[in-house]
């Protein structure tokens, strides 16, 4: 008997998110949690997952369509040959996708920016002239007739060199995501505190020892560290959206992971709900994950606040670039052989002052007593 696969539900504000690969084929046989295609939303990439063994059967959306969540993405069978239900492909959303109709205003302004009224959320029945105004806002987009504060061109010409345009993987993409929010929506600035890291690591070997872990765990603790502080200081756990201050409750660690070549931001998620044990084999978990490329949706969306280090790498100084919707980025080095350790922070100007960071720094310089 064929079984669908349906869009997933990405974010709680997104009814909409666009296929962007597909990893199979009719015919392919799959297994449970393999991956089998990419969707995007405006806030990142997703990698959707086989729900059940079986052969895929059809495909039923292309790449590039923007379609509504639930819709059937593709259907699979236990054998190969079996028929699929007559069912109604994964539509494109067009322009006035979703159920709220653009006004008069609306759809006029919509028209002008080349916008798609499916992807701009309506906060009632109709999609206003305001609500359009408030994606702009969100989003930094400008009218044709207003002069942003430096130029870019409407598009980018070719280099005069020889070479090929080249499609970016699925990782590739979530970084131009992340890079470009960085650029074009926080307020993005940096600010570093040297210290002593030797109570650090007495602090990190006594754990060691009285947990009887093979492995030092130095950057865990100092990110249980970070989780607790902001868990006290709330404020550094918010964003901005459509010129409000969004306050999250909980508080999701996003963690950087090399795997190879890739960089991951791994996620783990309710961090101010855990004791330390839990929050460090959490953390040990979504790293292995990450490592056997097997991480879940959960594992890489929702980072609220978000710590890198590149003290593996005797890097002295690394200035890490903000997370879509994440005011806050701790950035840890300690060069080998210098008797001193660095800690950093990107931070998002429009949630955070100077001195909100600089206290958080000086206090996570310092283990728990």
């Amino acid at each position: 008997m064929a079984f669908a696969l349906h869009a997933p539900r990405v974010n709680n504000n997104d009814d909409i998110v666009q296929v962007i690969a597909f990893r199979v084929a009719p015919g392919d046989l799959v297994k449970k949690g393999d991956v089998v295609v990419d969707v995007e939303t405006d806030k990142a990439i997703v990698e959707v997952e086989a729900e059940r063994d079986g052969y895929v059967l059809k495909l039923m959306c292309a790449v590039d369509d923007k379609v509504a969540v639930g819709s059937i993405l593709l259907w699979q069978g236990d054998s190969a040959d079996e028929p699929v239900p007559e069912s109604v492909a994964a539509t494109p959303v067009e322009g006035g996708g979703g159920n709220a109709r653009p006004t008069a205003k609306a759809r006029a302004l919509l028209k002008e920016l080349g916008l798609d009224a499916g992807v701009v959320p309506a906060t009632g029945e109709r999609l206003t002239l305001a609500d359009v105004e408030a994606h702009m806002a969100a989003h930094g987009i400008r009218r044709r007739d207003q002069t942003p504060a430096v130029a870019a061109p409407a598009g980018e010409s070719l280099p005069d060199v020889p070479g090929d345009l080249v499609d970016l993987s699925a990782e590739e993409r979530g970084m131009l995501i992340t890079v470009s929010w960085h650029r074009d929506h926080a307020a993005a600035t940096y600010l570093e505190v040297e210290y002593d890291p030797k109570a650090w690591e007495d602090h990190a070997a006594a754990y060691a020892s009285a947990n009887k872990l093979m492995l030092s765990p130095l950057l865990p603790l100092l990110a249980y560290r970070l989780v607790q502080l902001v868990k006290a200081s709330p404020r550094l756990n918010a964003t901005v959206v459509n010129g409000k201050r969004f306050q999250y409750k909980p508080v999701n660690l996003g963690f950087t992971v090399q795997a190879g070549e890739t960089l991951y931001l791994t996620v783990v998620r309710d961090a101010d709900s855990l004791e330390t044990a839990k929050f460090i084999e959490a953390l040990g978990e979504v790293q292995r994950h990450a490592i056997q490329r097997k991480l879940s949706r959960e594992e890489t969306s929702g980072a609220t606040i978000a710590f890198s280090s590149m003290a593996r790498w005797n890097v002295s100084r690394h200035i890490p670039i903000l997370p879509p919707y994440c005011s806050l980025m701790i950035a840890h080095a300690a060069p080998k052989g210098s008797g001193r350790a660095v800690l950093g922070a990107s931070y998002d100007h429009r949630v955070l002052s100077g001195f909100d960071v600089a206290r958080l720094l000086m206090d996570l310089a310092k283990p728990p007593v």
